[in-house]
């Protein structure tokens, strides 16, 4: 948080040093760039890592999050219309490397909302989830654990 405000306020220092006879919104814009590159040579100094890592992931985070919901959904609703006698429903155990309880709340959340998939359990050690799927053939059991694998993986690099 601090490095967003310092490169807020070397945006409207650059600003000011401008001269110019009113605000311009570019001159605010370039004076940002400029402090993007000088918080990323001086992050080292602040003990912290470089803010736009964080935004990074997070972009990264909702890209995949949009990828793996637009796919379960279709996925569920082809089930619904096409395959509903070959549905194979169950429960699923994943085993998470999660510690935190907003972590593992968050995954618990993640799974919920996605479609054809929701948390029944989770252990008394919050180590293991227990998942009801819509599917749990070989395949699409896989396809899940590994969706679920990739939010905690991300998880684990916001918490980092």
């Amino acid at each position: 948080m601090k490095q967003v405000v310092l490169n807020v306020v070397i945006a409207f220092l650059w600003v000011l040093f401008q001269d110019e006879e009113s605000f311009k919104l570019s001159t605010f814009f370039g004076g940002y760039l400029i402090g993007i590159l000088v918080i990323y040579i001086l992050h080292r100094f602040f003990g912290e890592e470089f803010y736009l890592k964080k935004v990074w992931v997070a972009f990264k985070f909702l890209v995949i999050y949009l990828y793996q919901l637009t796919t379960s959904s279709i996925s569920t609703i082809n089930y619904i219309l096409f395959k509903t006698n070959k549905m194979n429903p169950g429960m699923v155990t994943y085993e998470t490397a999660l510690k935190h309880d907003w972590e593992i709340a968050f995954l618990t959340i993640l799974i919920i909302i996605t479609p054809g998939s929701t948390v029944i359990r989770i252990s008394d050690t919050k180590k293991k989830f227990f998942i009801h799927a819509i599917d749990v053939s070989e395949d699409e059991k896989a396809t899940l654990l590994r969706s679920i694998r990739q939010y905690e993986d991300l998880i684990l690099e916001v918490a980092r």
